[in-house]
């Protein structure tokens, strides 16, 4: 598998969010990441795939660990996700701003994440790919007690989650464990 560690990263975009990608890409290059393209490579592109047949290209590569992770994008980030994440094993979110980007990677473990080229700045998106690359689920983002622990059986239970069995069972979730948390206000820092 081709990881964050190795700084391997797997992109892919469709028309409307290639000069983004682009921005983001050279950005990464710079900073001596790998990038396995597997989108739109061209402005001028003749007959671009769609938007969500590229989404299941790049989720498949998840899901068949190829890579640890994948920056998609597309016009809004919406689309490109959904597609990326009807392939098994595949959390996608979609982020405009740094600090959803953090809470994706580190409260929620996304291993696809998703920006729209309409709604995010060519700085922002590289903000963002930062942010996301150089943390991990529960890497110490978040102060709040039990916060790793919540979120990673939060994880764990989604990855188990077969709905056959959750029809079967009236809907009631398979539960695998139970953290607290509450939501508490930030402690001041001196």
């Amino acid at each position: 598998m081709k990881t964050i560690k190795d700084k391997q990263i797997l992109v892919a975009a469709d028309f409307a969010g290639f000069p983004l990608k682009e921005a983001v890409v050279e950005h990464l290059k710079k900073k001596g990441w790998t990038v396995t393209d597997i989108g739109v490579k061209s402005k001028d592109e003749k007959n671009p795939e769609m938007f969500h047949r590229i989404g299941l290209k790049a989720g498949a590569k998840i899901s068949e660990g190829e890579f640890e992770r994948a920056l998609v994008f597309c016009g809004t980030g919406m689309g490109i996700h959904i597609a990326a994440s009807k392939c098994p094993g595949v959390f996608a979110g979609v982020v405009e701003s740094v600090p959803a980007a953090l809470r994706a990677i580190t409260g929620n473990n996304v291993n696809v994440l998703a920006m729209g080229a309409f709604y995010v700045a060519p700085q922002m998106g590289k903000d963002i790919a930062d942010a996301y690359l150089s943390h991990y689920l529960g890497s110490g983002y978040e102060w709040w007690p039990n916060f790793y622990e919540f979120h990673k059986l939060a994880c764990d239970e989604l990855n188990n989650f077969d709905y056959e069995k959750f029809k079967a069972k009236g809907f009631e979730v398979e539960k695998l464990g139970d953290y607290p948390i509450e939501l508490k206000d930030k402690p001041e820092t001196t």
